[in-house]
């Protein structure tokens, strides 16, 4: 059995970011029946814990999705 500990963060709107910690799982089960053994791999991934940080709110805050950037300056200035 192998065991391993995975981090992943994640933008959630302007000032948050999700964190969130998983335990990947990766094991091989043997089942015994009369006439034959299997043996099949199996990999879970379960979460174990999450969190909201939440930093500084910004005094301002453009969305410049889809322009250019000439356009982009004009709207800045």
């Amino acid at each position: 059995m192998n065991t391993e500990l995975k981090s992943e963060f994640s933008a959630q709107g302007i000032n948050q970011t999700l964190h969130r910690v998983y335990l990947k799982v990766d094991c091989e089960l043997s089942i015994l029946t009369p006439f034959k053994n299997i043996t099949k791999k199996i990999t879970n991934q379960v979460l174990i814990a999450e969190n909201v940080i939440v930093g500084h709110i910004p005094e301002t805050y453009y969305n410049l999705e889809g322009l250019k950037q000439e356009d982009a300056m004009e709207v800045m200035q």
